[in-house]
């Protein structure tokens, strides 16, 4: 007779009995490492963008704010505390003046002459045209080019005394080393060569722009008895309206910030009639070395890019945001 085992029965697969297994859950939960926050991964990569930021827009405006306040020549610490008075002698100043009407002039030729222009090739550009694609190349090339480049090739045009300067004359039954050296075409002349050099953009940027625009909105009205005019004007035009108003904001702080070009050519000459802010600032803060009242124009030009690029951001892209929105729910 066989007494009764009384060791428990032990079977495999029950759950109660088995021992714990070193399965796949069991390593990841052991191997899993605390994340960091989002946050932290934020902090992580924007903290060098910050610093440079800092460093290289903040601090130099903070400076010469400071300075602006100060005669100084630039060497050792400013001492002598005038208050605004640069920023009063600025604007009392015929030859800042006269930069602030320059300024007016370029950008007012910028807005009739050359966005117009600009557009218009865009348009035409766009039709199935032979080579077209060598010619948006070739209107476009220029502005790979830097604008002290531009500023030598153009000044190497004009001059009297080199081959193309004296071809360009007899063409014209004119004296086209003049054009630099005249104080009623040398602002014209600078005009000219700053639409050479950025006309190709604001083309590339239109032709974009319409190239984004369905053509079923274009077909749409002439089926419905619009011509190609009418077509362009209330169809075409308003749908270009973003692109349009980026390439004044572009027009207007490009023309504030104007150095390189009008310093290769004409040095702000003759006699101050193609100078501009940024000529006038460079003047006396290199080579009169009145620091102080050079950091007052500085600041005087970062307020205007500042106050209209406040404005553009609040008025303009706001709108053209809640636009582009509507249009997106619209369509939904």
């Amino acid at each position: 007779m066989t007494r009764p085992s009384t060791v428990p029965d032990t079977r495999h697969g029950d759950p109660a009995t088995d021992p714990p297994t070193s399965g796949p859950g069991t390593v990841r939960q052991r191997g899993r490492q605390p994340r960091p926050g989002r946050g932290g991964v934020l902090a992580i990569f924007l903290t060098p963008a910050l610093v440079l930021f800092l460093l290289l827009v903040v601090a130099p405006i903070l400076v010469a704010s400071y300075a602006s306040l100060y005669k100084w020549n630039g060497f050792g610490l400013p001492e002598n505390f005038i208050g605004l008075d640069n920023y009063t002698r600025a604007f009392q100043d015929p030859t800042f003046r006269g930069d602030l009407w320059r300024g007016f002039v370029l950008v007012l030729l910028s807005l009739v002459v050359q966005l117009p222009a600009a557009l218009a090739l865009a348009m035409l550009l766009n039709q199935p045209l032979r080579g077209r694609a060598a010619y948006r190349l070739i209107f476009f090339a220029p502005y790979v080019l830097s604008e002290v480049t531009t500023a030598v090739l153009f000044d190497l045009v004009f001059s009297p005394n080199r081959g193309l300067g004296d071809a360009i004359a007899t063409w014209l039954s004119a004296d086209a080393g003049t054009v630099f050296a005249d104080p009623d075409t040398v602002l014209y002349a600078v005009f000219l060569v700053v639409s050479w050099k950025y006309f190709g953009l604001y083309m590339m940027l239109f032709l974009a722009a319409r190239q984004g625009i369905p053509k079923e909105l274009s077909e749409a009205a002439v089926t419905d008895g619009a011509t190609a005019w009418q077509a362009f004007r209330h169809v075409t035009l308003p749908l270009l309206g973003p692109t349009i108003r980026i390439s004044v904001f572009l027009s207007v702080i490009g023309t504030i910030q104007l150095f390189d070009m009008v310093w290769v050519l004409t040095r702000g000459g003759p006699i101050h009639s193609s100078e501009t802010m940024a000529v006038t600032m460079y003047e006396y803060g290199f080579r009169r070395f009145e620091v102080g009242y050079a950091s007052a124009i500085s600041i005087i030009m970062f307020l205007l890019s500042l106050v209209f690029a406040l404005f553009y951001q609040r008025i303009v892209l706001r709108r053209d945001t809640a636009g582009a929105i509507t249009n997106q729910g619209g369509q939904r």
